[in-house]
């Protein structure tokens, strides 16, 4: 199985001949992989790129294959094409090749093709939907998510999708991203952020899972959520103290009695949040340090210039006892975190 760090493999291997000079011609099949490489284990993609690592034999094959090999899978006149742009600079995303002239969907799929045969990718690699390369792995996620997230939240993720949000909700459950892909309403834009909610937040959702282990005493207590059902959530009404604060919400979804607050969360009030989290159940002692720093930088990464909807919700069920809910919505791709926390006498 082929574990490629990145295509930017080839480019360092054509680097290094030099100005004036050429690779290498590479052979008609892909080389071996180091058993190293065969042995780790399954990887998702956890940066918004538009090629999962076990894709990354597409680039490579693009980039390295001789034009005779090319032509057995393009027209000549796309093979020129690419052979002419690589040699000025390689190129290093599925965005980028398609800037060739020529090659559009259809062409990347031929590309697609012709790596799998030469064995550049393999079952690992899925393929290219949509506009971006998944490796099975991220499929497992993809699917996974699609089948039981909220219908809050998925609209949240395709906010210019509203008919593939609802027709992802009538359709599933799914069992590929193929078919998830081919769904009415869901284009490129909409398929992409389904990919990253799916897999770009793991870190932090160990940070979460960490959190939620650890067993409240009775009298405190702290909570941490990656998918959830906000509107379920916001609009709950309690016996006794019931206040809601609310932001950037339309004014359809605003619960009834919230107070509406001008301005809109930022990376910094979603990580105090997160981190009153930890905090509150001891979680800087309880929670392993590679844990807590891979989730705040994951959090950090996800959040960092974006704003945010919500609310903040303060309830008691009785006098003896008080929680208090921080709920944050990326204002354009979905990306949202919940924290609660609670005591009782």
């Amino acid at each position: 199985m082929r574990r490629l760090g990145t295509a930017l493999l080839a480019v360092s291997m054509l680097a290094a001949c030099g100005p004036g000079t050429q690779a290498e011609t590479p052979p008609e099949s892909a080389p071996s992989t180091p058993a190293v490489e065969q042995q780790q284990a399954p990887i998702l993609t956890q940066t918004n790129v538009d090629v999962a690592i076990e894709c990354s034999g597409i680039l490579e094959f693009a980039n390295t294959a001789s034009y005779s090999l090319l032509d057995r899978y393009l027209p000549s006149n796309v093979v020129t094409n690419i052979v002419n742009r690589r040699a000025t600079a390689l190129f290093t995303s599925l965005a980028d090749l398609s800037t060739v002239p020529l090659v559009g969907p259809a062409r990347l799929k031929q590309l697609e093709g012709g790596a799998r045969t030469m064995d550049f990718i393999d079952a690992d690699c899925v393929g290219i939907l949509d506009g971006i390369a998944i490796s099975r792995d991220d499929q497992t996620a993809i699917v996974a998510l699609v089948n039981s997230i909220d219908d809050s939240e998925l609209h949240d993720v395709l906010p210019d999708a509203w008919n593939g949000a609802v027709n992802l909700l009538n359709t599933r459950p799914f069992t590929t991203a193929q078919q998830i892909a081919d769904t009415a309403g869901i284009g490129d834009v909409g398929f992409r952020n389904i990919r990253n909610s799916a897999t770009l937040s793991r870190p932090l959702e160990a940070l979460f899972s960490a959190i939620n282990a650890i067993p409240g005493n009775g009298s405190y207590g702290a909570t941490a959520l990656r998918h959830f059902d906000w509107w379920n959530i916001a609009i709950q009404n309690h016996r006794y103290r019931d206040q809601k604060i609310c932001f950037g919400l339309e004014p359809s979804s605003v619960p009834y009695g919230a107070t509406i607050r001008p301005n809109l969360a930022d990376a910094a009030e979603v990580r105090d949040a997160v981190e009153s989290a930890i905090g509150y159940v001891n979680g800087d002692t309880l929670i392993p340090a590679p844990v807590r720093t891979a989730g705040l930088a994951n959090l950090d990464a996800l959040t960092q210039g974006r704003s945010f909807k919500g609310c903040i919700l303060t309830y008691e069920n009785d006098p003896w006892s008080r929680n208090t809910v921080h709920i944050f919505v990326d204002t354009v791709n979905g990306f949202s975190v919940m924290t609660e926390t609670w005591w009782a006498e």
